[in-house]
């Protein structure tokens, strides 16, 4: 199954509305930055390495929709642009990634046209979507040779090609693992509480024929406790300088949970989520989202009305407990900052 969790469609940045999934599939169109931001923000798309993508898109529409204008109008919309882009999803780095890539290009076209602008911003929106792919690729044949013949693989949250350009980190790891004849199975926890597990990651699975088990968030303990966990793969959001984690809430628990237990804890990530201009997990921005995805899940409500509400979207898992990264460059084990550092310097 190719998943197109974004697509160019007819002049718009068409996204699968995530919300709604598994029970519909359906796509929403966009045309500005404006509309992608909101897009990012509300959950339509998630996942870090997709969110950059989308972000990219995002510039790139603002700048066919402004290229009638004059210069001035031009480079004051697309401002604008980049700020509302930026306020829609603070954790995930690929957001930022993808936007400066954007702004160096734009920047490079210093005195040009709008009309050439806006096309050659639109062509690296396409060049950094097929370039995710890629990526994804190449994590996902680093770490297959990780997983041994029969593993059976707990993974949290979607870093699937739902999350992604297409292919995913987590579950492309898994996905080519699968390509390359070994015969592995997922254990996907749900991952409240916005239920990325339960209704994507296992959706992703079971349209591939890949076997699956779906179990709640405080299962994950008990499953390793009796020796039903062969390894642990998750994406992430953003890595740390030195190696420290953010990744969907609760990812710190099972990481916790498979050191007590000795099963190896991995986690998929391109370059681009390695942000080395923080030096720990204590100094990535943690958002906090709206207390009604913790009270309730779309029309029922199951909490008691008046209920004081917390609801962190990310946690930080330390690098001690990281077996390894899983880059498109290799695997780094036990990573730090000098070893991250020679990722950048190879």
């Amino acid at each position: 199954m190719q998943v197109e969790t974004l697509r160019w469609a007819n002049g718009t940045l068409e996204m699968i509305d995530q919300r709604i999934l598994p029970a519909i599939f359906k796509y929403i169109a966009y045309d500005s930055a404006s509309s992608v931001a909101e897009g990012i923000r509300s959950m339509v798309v998630r996942g870090a390495p997709a969110i950059g993508v989308a972000a990219a898109y995002g510039v790139a529409l603002e700048a066919l929709r402004l290229q009638g204008a004059s210069q001035a109008d031009f480079a004051n919309g697309m401002e604008s642009g980049f700020a509302v882009l930026a306020q829609s999803r603070p954790t995930a780095v690929n957001l930022f990634w993808g936007m400066e890539r954007m702004r160096r290009v734009w920047a490079g076209m210093a005195g040009q046209d709008n009309y050439a602008v806006a096309q050659r911003l639109l062509t690296e929106a396409h060049e950094i979507l097929m370039e995710d792919v890629r990526i994804n690729r190449a994590m996902g044949a680093h770490g297959a040779e990780l997983l041994p013949d029969g593993a059976r693989v707990l993974t949290h949250c979607n870093a699937g090609a739902l999350a992604t350009a297409g292919h995913g980190t987590a579950l492309g790891v898994i996905r080519s693992a699968v390509e390359a004849g070994k015969r592995i199975s997922v254990i996907a926890d749900e991952t409240r509480p916005f239920l990325q597990g339960a209704r994507l990651t296992a959706w992703e699975m079971v349209q591939e024929n890949i076997p699956v088990t779906l179990i709640t968030d405080n299962m994950s303990g008990h499953m390793m406790s009796q020796s039903e966990v062969d390894a642990v793969v998750v994406g992430t959001d953003r890595v740390a300088g030195n190696g420290d984690v953010a990744n969907k809430i609760g990812t710190y628990m099972v990481a916790v949970l498979a050191q007590r237990h000795g099963i190896p804890f991995y986690v998929a990530c391109p370059l681009s989520t390695i942000d080395r201009s923080i030096t720990s997990g204590a100094h990535i921005p943690i958002e906090e989202r709206a207390a009604d995805e913790v009270t309730g899940f779309r029309e029922c409500q199951w909490a008691a009305q008046g209920v004081k509400v917390r609801n962190p979207a990310f946690d930080v898992t330390p690098a001690e407990l990281v077996t390894a990264l899983i880059t498109e460059k290799g695997v780094v084990h036990h990573p730090n900052s000098e070893r991250i550092l020679k990722l950048f310097s190879d």
